[in-house]
């Protein structure tokens, strides 16, 4: 009963309904192509046969036979033309409903062509004529088993009306041998079907693997589509999330520095001066998390410079000071007194250690972090030590791996996702630095990078002892008087106490109604600061170049925290100033050192204004 089973399903024809057309008119196409080559041997095959029968006989109906399929050849190979014109206009749908009932009704004329020679010869030929036709139907069968099998339906009316129609025959064509030619017969068509069987399978298979690749294709397109759409939104969240938040540290900018200059108490100064490193830092940290992204995306290049390690150490600790404070620990800086200059990425540097320091801050119950500075012969390394809970071995080839952490990190500390090490690695790999690390468990861990020295030669320029906690020098006074437009009331607050603390007069506006209103009430700017994202959806740039129409004689920039704006990339295309918030007010100071004691410049050009010789393009 077993091997009648297993008998019976081998002689089941595969099922082909989870083949779409696409996947079908391959199969359709490829059967076409076959039988086509199939029928154009027939005649070469009629011509022996003619010959042979024609010694002892009338061979009129064989001539007859021989010319039928010359002309089907000769219309398969009008048909060829038509079925390429339709493999480029049609779809595969429209492909498999048009031409598989003519390739099937061209196996049935192929098969019923080959029957019909023994019924046409059957009762007049001699038994060796016979033999001999027989035999040439059984190899012709054989020979378009394999190349009709693609699509069984066209196989299996080639191979009923001929092979199965010739055993039918084979009583009348070996009257006195039928009882042996019969079942040789059947035994020859059951080999040949399930051959054909075999070799249809092995075409649906790979159908159905093609098919399946071009899901995982349409699949992967959809995906990446879908990726890109989600790189575009969150490349636009973060554009937009940094404009929000850069505009409380444009404030808080600006009001540190009003407090540094009213500031009377030196015990303050330190204080001052962290909080402004603070700040940057903060700022910096804005700019390179979009400059990340932006280098994930392959959407900038690096830009590879000349960096000076210790002023960045420093801000580093600086950044982190209050931090480890709190949380009981110590961290200090040692570096050698002179400076040192890498070849690296800025943004990337600055990413990778503030990362590294991060993470060895979360991970150290007690004792303190340590970031040291060493000259190896022509690469500076930076290591980041740290007594906290260390690394196993097992667990050392994983750590910069994306969202792993190791159990004794979980045991401190379960906030987090395991970015930390990652985005370090990364960071190395784009810059083509050294990454590695020694760590022992429950003793701490050491982390280091390796930069390659700045290849020109810079002078080696001694620092002093203390460089980090100098205060910097208060700004001198101004006078002059300054317009500026902002829509947030606390940023027009800071502007309204730093612009007051360095003497300059200002008048400020939040929309274009109260601009108007000050220029028509007689004040004239020399300075003129204007916004460009307003609340009342009015465009700050369009504000900013009447203003500078009314008062030719005044120097002016667009403000804002956006860096895709296309009002913005306009506004530099015709040559005005864009200031990018937070405004270091180191720099604010210099333009309006230039636009308020300057000589007043006259706009030589409708529409241009350059706001100053010395004005850098972008800040």
């Amino acid at each position: 009963m077993q091997v009648a089973a297993t008998l019976i399903d081998t002689l089941r024809p595969p099922s082909t309904s989870d083949l779409s057309a696409a996947g079908l008119a391959p199969l359709l196409n490829l059967t076409f192509a076959r039988h086509r080559f199939g029928v154009s041997v027939m005649p070469a095959v009629a011509v022996p046969l003619v010959w042979f029968f024609s010694r002892n006989n009338d061979a009129t109906g064989l001539v007859l036979w021989g010319v039928f399929f010359l002309v089907f050849a000769l219309g398969l190979q009008w048909a060829r033309h038509v079925h390429t014109q339709d493999v480029q206009t049609l779809d595969a749908e429209q492909m498999v409903r048009r031409w598989k009932p003519r390739l099937e009704l061209m196996g049935l004329l192929h098969g019923a062509g080959l029957s019909a020679a023994v019924v046409l010869t059957a009762g007049r030929a001699s038994y060796e004529f016979q033999l001999l036709l027989y035999i040439s139907i059984a190899a012709i069968t054989a020979g378009n088993a394999t190349h009709q099998n693609a699509s069984l339906s066209v196989f299996l009316r080639f191979f009923c009306s001929g092979w199965v129609a010739c055993i039918f025959l084979s009583v009348w064509a070996f009257p006195d041998h039928w009882h042996y030619v019969v079942p040789l017969g059947l035994l020859f068509g059951l080999a040949i079907y399930r051959d054909a069987l075999a070799a249809h399978r092995f075409f649906i298979d790979q159908a159905r693997l093609e098919q399946r690749s071009q899901q995982l294709i349409a699949e992967l397109l959809i995906a990446r589509g879908s990726a890109e759409a989600a790189l575009h939104e969150k490349n636009q969240f973060l554009s937009t999330a940094s404009h929000d938040l850069r505009q409380p540290i444009h404030a808080i900018s600006m009001l540190v520095e009003a407090i540094a200059q009213r500031n009377r108490d030196a015990g303050l100064a330190p204080l001052l001066t962290d909080l402004r490193n603070g700040m940057g830092s903060m700022n910096f940290m804005f700019t390179s998390l979009l400059d990340l992204t932006k280098l994930e995306a392959g959407m900038v290049t690096q830009r590879a410079q000349a960096v000076a390690l210790h002023g960045l150490l420093r801000d580093i600790v600086t950044m982190f000071r209050e931090q480890a404070s709190q949380r009981g620990l110590v961290i200090r800086m040692h570096a050698p007194r002179y400076e040192a200059w890498v070849w690296a990425d800025p943004t990337l540097l600055r990413q990778a250690l503030v990362n590294l320091v991060h993470n060895a801050l979360r991970y150290t119950e007690r004792g303190g972090i340590l970031m040291g500075l060493r000259q190896r012969e022509t690469h500076w390394q930076i290591d980041v030590w740290d007594t906290g809970v260390g690394i196993t071995a097992e667990d050392g080839l994983q750590i910069f791996s994306p969202y792993f952490r190791n159990q004794h990190a979980w045991r401190l500390d379960s906030a987090g996702h395991g970015l930390g090490l990652a985005v370090v690695a990364r960071c190395a790999k784009l810059m083509g630095a050294d990454l590695g690390f020694q760590s022992r468990l429950d003793r701490g861990s050491r982390f280091w990078l390796r930069l390659p020295v700045q290849p020109s030669t810079l002078p080696s320029v001694p620092l002093k002892p203390n460089d980090a906690q100098q205060a910097a020098p208060p700004l001198q006074r101004l006078q002059g008087r300054c317009l500026v437009l902002d829509d947030d009331p606390q940023v027009l607050a800071a502007w309204k106490a730093l612009l007051t603390g360095w003497g300059v007069t200002g008048c400020y506006a939040s929309n274009a109604l109260e601009t108007m209103q000050h220029l028509d009430a007689g004040f004239t700017p020399n300075a003129v600061f204007c916004d460009q994202r307003l609340r009342a959806g009015e465009s700050g740039f369009d504000i900013f170049k009447v203003v500078l129409t009314r008062c030719p004689q005044a120097g002016g920039a667009m403000v804002s925290g956006e860096f895709s704006s296309p009002e913005l990339q306009e506004a530099e295309r015709e040559g005005y100033l864009v200031l990018y918030k937070p405004i270091d007010p180191a720099v604010l100071h210099a333009l309006l050192s230039t636009w308020l004691i300057g000589t007043p410049r006259v706009n030589t050009e409708p529409g241009i204004k350059t706001p100053g010789p010395l004005a850098p393009k972008r800040i």
